[in-house]
């Protein structure tokens, strides 16, 4: 399983500093994967807790596991869509997302449920990547995929992953949600692929952000559009880590 909290270790910091968790707060960690972000939360939170929520069992139950090896007795996971969820209404002071809010199939949808499941003036905390083109690690592999002499084929904002990039997207989904008070703040910090550039190959591998790319190359194209990106990915090693460079929103409301 991908390391999620390796690659964003340094968003991480920003995320928990942004969120100040108190220590009577019930928060609500939405997209939570394997729970780093939950447990933290949980932690602070030593008169509350935490909730995470994933669409993912095998994260899930990782998280759960984890969580119960470290001892950590006030956070709970479940697996399912926040976008439908009948959470408590009212039930939370916090909510927190690490890059975990850009999925929704109707993104206004899903965050008038989570406005529903927070106490009037809590806040919402997340991160969110910001467009395609300033993110290092979608221009640097699809260039060293496509060779010097082709031109690359942009992935476009309609990427799930990028469908929260437009500030003023965000600013109005959040206010057709019930939010109000919207601030975001561009961050800029480095994310991890691996330990070198063999493991980060296989990480780029396992995320599937190779194969659809080299799909229509032949035999040979294939192993020299590997043999370049081995290359690259050997000149981002930093000699802590292969790290790309990245943008992303830190977006703040209040539930209304």
């Amino acid at each position: 399983m991908f390391d999620y909290d390796a690659e964003l270790s340094r968003y991480n910091v920003r995320l928990r500093e942004a969120a100040a968790v108190r220590a009577d707060d019930r928060v609500l960690d939405i997209g939570c994967g394997s729970g780093q972000t939950t447990r933290q939360a949980a932690r602070s939170a030593t008169a509350g807790s935490a909730l995470g929520v994933d669409l993912s069992l095998p994260m899930v139950d990782r998280a759960r596991r984890v969580a119960e090896e470290k001892g950590v007795s006030n956070v709970s996971f479940e697996v399912t869509d926040a976008q439908e969820h009948p959470f408590p209404p009212g039930d939370f002071t916090l909510g927190i997302s690490r890059f975990g809010t850009m999925f929704f199939s109707d993104p206004v949808a899903a965050f008038t449920n989570i406005a529903r499941a927070l106490r009037p003036q809590a806040r919402l905390v997340q991160l969110a990547w910001q467009a395609h083109d300033r993110q290092e690690w979608v221009s640097a592999i699809r260039q060293a995929l496509a060779g010097p002499d082709k031109q690359i084929t942009p992935a476009g904002l309609g990427h799930a992953a990028f469908s929260l990039a437009d500030p003023a997207v965000v600013a109005g989904v959040l206010a057709a949600a019930g939010f109000t008070g919207v601030e975001i703040t561009d961050l800029r910090e480095p994310v991890y692929y691996g330990a070198d550039a063999a493991r980060a190959l296989d990480a780029l591998a396992e995320l599937r952000m190779v194969d659809d790319l080299i799909v229509d190359l032949d035999d040979n194209e294939q192993a020299r559009a590997m043999e370049r990106l081995l290359v690259m990915l050997d000149a981002h090693d930093a000699g802590d880590g292969v790290w790309f460079d990245s943008r992303a929103w830190l977006v703040t409301a209040i539930r209304a």
